[in-house]
C-alpha cells in the first residue's frame, strides 16, 4: 500500500489554510471557491485547528451564532490529529474512521506539508485494488 510520501509525490496540490481571526464567512467562501471541504488554521506557520463544514453546522448554525461575527478560532476543531509522510493510506483510512474524521493534515515535524481527505483515501484503496485484482487475474490465466 502507498505511503503518504508517495502520495504527495503524485499529487501536488495547493494547502488552504486561514488564520483564526478569520471571519467564519470569509472562511466559507474560501472553501466554496477551492470546492473543498476543510481549511486548516495556522497561525503564522504553526497549525492551531482545522475548520470544516462539520464545524460550521454543528456550532454555527445549530448554535444560532452568525458567521459575519463569528472567527474561525471560535469554533475549529483545536485538537487536530495530524500524520506525517511514513503513514500508509491503510493507516490513514484506519485513523479517519476511528476517529470520525474526514481531513489529516500531513506534518513533517512541526511544518505543514499538506491535507488528505477521505475521498483522496477512498480513490487510492481504489486504485490499489483494482491493480491487485489486474494482478491476480494475469497470474490466474498465466
Amino acid at each position: 500500500m502507498k505511503t503518504i510520501s508517495q502520495f504527495l509525490d503524485q499529487h501536488d496540490r495547493q494547502i488552504f489554510s486561514v488564520n483564526p481571526t478569520t471571519s467564519v464567512r470569509e472562511a466559507l467562501e474560501k472553501m466554496s471557491i477551492h470546492n473543498i471541504g476543510a481549511l486548516l488554521v495556522l497561525d503564522g506557520n504553526a497549525l492551531v485547528g482545522i475548520f470544516s463544514e462539520r464545524d460550521y453546522a454543528r456550532k454555527v448554525v445549530l448554535q444560532g451564532k452568525n458567521s459575519n461575527d463569528a472567527k474561525v478560532s471560535e469554533i475549529m476543531t483545536a485538537k487536530v490529529i495530524t500524520i506525517d509522510t511514513t503513514h500508509t493510506i491503510d493507516q490513514c483510512m484506519e485513523i479517519m474512521t476511528h476517529n470520525h474524521i474526514r481531513h489529516l493534515p500531513i506534518v513533517n515535524g512541526s511544518r505543514v506539508i499538506g491535507l488528505i481527505s477521505i475521498g483522496d483515501v477512498v480513490r487510492e484503496m481504489i486504485a490499489y485494488q483494482k491493480t491487485m485484482i489486474d494482478q491476480l487475474q494475469s497470474y490466474i490465466t498465466g
